[in-house]
């Protein structure tokens, strides 16, 4: 099932690719909407807002902890790319080692300093006890979503896009079954709701593992392959450090903007969860056409193709900008439907939807510029530059922490709702011009 995507018309085999990741991403946000759609249907209102207020520490901490092992199989699809099998299974093989290094790290800092972090964020006190035994419960299983994602990047990077589709969907299923048993049978709260997600990980960490080592040899290393190279440890740690500190940049400007929404109250911050967890399941083609371009850029950049890569992004853009479109209306339509999964019927939804509303037209309003960073970031780092692509991150920073200050001073909710809009379309007027200085350097590189 490896794809080589070297060659032939670009549009279809990137559109191939693409498809069976963004149903992939679809079942994971579902499976992650799963777990607050039974936390606010059958524990509570306030339950509901302690889970939804440790969204965006769970993005930092396992944000950082994937990019960093995402970034660690770049490596991997440029030498497959290059038809290099030896070099590819060394830098499978010195992926893992790295990886657990990064897995112990997150997990003792992340355990260490939770509760600090959730009183730095406003979480309010009616919540506290249920936001920090829920996202320790998380911290616990980072090695889960780690292996997980580290195995199906091993897979993506040599072309093969539907396995991992296939494991995530049984790991879906298992999850749900799981929620439903923890939470509702075990009266365990939001900690069911917690471990279900990270035995559902776990089981499809697992499932990549039997296939790689049965069914793709390119991926599997041999016993020689199995210690740490001084030349792969450099290459991977120069695009999986930005990558990760990408992903932590990023996360601190939500956790800025979660921190201003949380002096609105669990109201406000039960109905900000529901909204963006409906987001972020239909905005997951952006995602997924990202993923595919770092896979497509990594194989074309090992095999010296710069005219193709060009070309890729092109059809890419163009794909991605009919797809925001469609994804405007989706929203504004669909979201009083959608938060209706959330809450139970003793909620009125005529509380919830105003503030759910500001923020859903608004974020709306700037997706074609949210789709151009998914493109422009991802094959950058392909093509192995990790350095703008994080600065892009601290821009986005930037723009939350401005926008988050003045919704904090103005005590304006609207304001705070913005820091997403504003991140994203600095991060896409930053990571454009990024993208043109990259791809003369590696047209350089390549000609020359």
């Amino acid at each position: 099932m490896e794809t080589d995507m070297t060659r032939g018309n670009p549009l279809p085999i990137i559109l191939k690719f693409t498809l069976p990741l963004l149903i992939g991403n679809i079942f994971q946000q579902f499976y992650n909407m799963v777990d607050t759609i039974i936390v606010g249907r059958f524990v509570g209102a306030d339950a509901l807002a302690a889970v939804g207020s440790t969204g965006t520490i769970m993005f930092l901490v396992i944000g950082f902890s994937q990019g960093m092992s995402t970034g660690f199989t770049v490596l991997t699809s440029q030498r497959f790319g290059a038809g290099d099998e030896n070099g590819t299974k060394r830098s499978v093989a010195n992926g893992i080692l790295l990886s657990l290094f990064v897995i112990v790290f997150m997990t003792l800092i992340s355990l260490t300093f939770m509760r600090t972090l959730l009183k730095i964020m406003n979480t309010p006190q009616n919540i506290m006890e249920d936001a920090y035994t829920y996202i320790s419960i998380i911290c616990i299983g980072i090695f889960t979503n780690v292996f997980y994602n580290l195995f199906s990047s091993f897979l993506r990077s040599v072309g093969n896009s539907r396995i991992p589709l296939i494991f995530l969907v049984l790991s879906a299923c298992l999850n749900i079954m799981l929620d439903l048993v923890f939470v509702i049978n075990f009266k365990m709260g939001v900690a069911g709701a917690a471990w279900a997600t990270n035995v559902s990980q776990g089981i499809s960490a697992f499932l990549c593992i039997i296939y790689i080592t049965k069914k793709v040899h390119v991926l599997t290393p041999e016993k020689h392959h199995w210690k740490l190279h001084g030349y792969d440890t450099k290459i991977q740690l120069s695009v999986g450090i930005p990558m990760a500190l990408q992903f932590g940049i990023t996360a601190s400007g939500t956790m800025i903007m979660q921190s201003a929404v949380n002096l609105f109250g669990s109201v406000a911050v039960a109905s900000n969860t529901a909204a963006n967890k409906f987001q972020s399941m239909v905005i997951q083609g952006m995602v997924a056409m990202g993923q595919t371009m770092a896979t497509y850029s990594g194989q074309n950049y090992g095999k010296g193709d710069i005219g193709r890569i060009k070309r890729g992004v092109r059809l890419a853009l163009t794909t991605e900008v009919i797809y925001a479109v469609v994804c405007t209306v989706i929203v504004i339509l669909g979201l009083p439907f959608a938060l209706r999964l959330f809450f139970s019927g003793n909620v009125d939804l005529a509380d919830i939807l105003p503030w759910a509303k500001t923020y859903s037209y608004l974020c709306a309003s700037f997706y074609i510029p949210l789709g151009t960073i998914f493109i422009f970031r991802n094959t950058m780092q392909g093509c192995g530059y990790g350095l703008l692509p994080m600065l892009g991150g601290v821009v986005e920073l930037a723009a939350r922490l401005v926008t988050a200050t003045l919704a904090i001073k103005f005590v304006s909710f609207p304001l705070a709702c913005a820091c997403d809009p504003a991140a994203w379309l600095s991060a896409a007027l930053f990571t454009g011009i990024s993208y043109v200085y990259v791809i003369k350097k590696v047209e350089k590189k390549l000609v020359s």
